[in-house]
């Protein structure tokens, strides 16, 4: 599954939670804690974006890692799991 513009699915959303001090990813069946870089990639998924310019942004942040082979690799994965959708046209 590759995504072009990449967003949340419905009822899915980020959260910081403060008393764990950690980022999790909500949805109607629970909660996926995320490691800082799961966190980022998914803040960039806004269905606006693209795969390219997602992994461009993080890979400016990285100072020029090619990360997109791994940016797709998370994505496919949290798709599987129906918590990513491609934007609608």
């Amino acid at each position: 599954m590759a995504f072009e513009r990449p967003r949340l699915a419905t009822g899915v959303r980020l959260h910081r939670d403060k008393v764990r001090e950690q980022d999790v990813l909500l949805f109607p069946e629970g909660a996926l804690v995320l490691n800082e870089t799961a966190l980022e990639v998914l803040e960039l998924c806004d269905g606006e974006r693209t795969l390219d310019d997602i992994a461009g942004v993080l890979s400016e942040r990285y100072e020029g890692a090619d990360v997109k082979d791994d940016v797709s690799e998370l994505l496919d994965g949290i798709g599987a799991r129906g918590l990513v959708v491609e934007a609608d046209d």
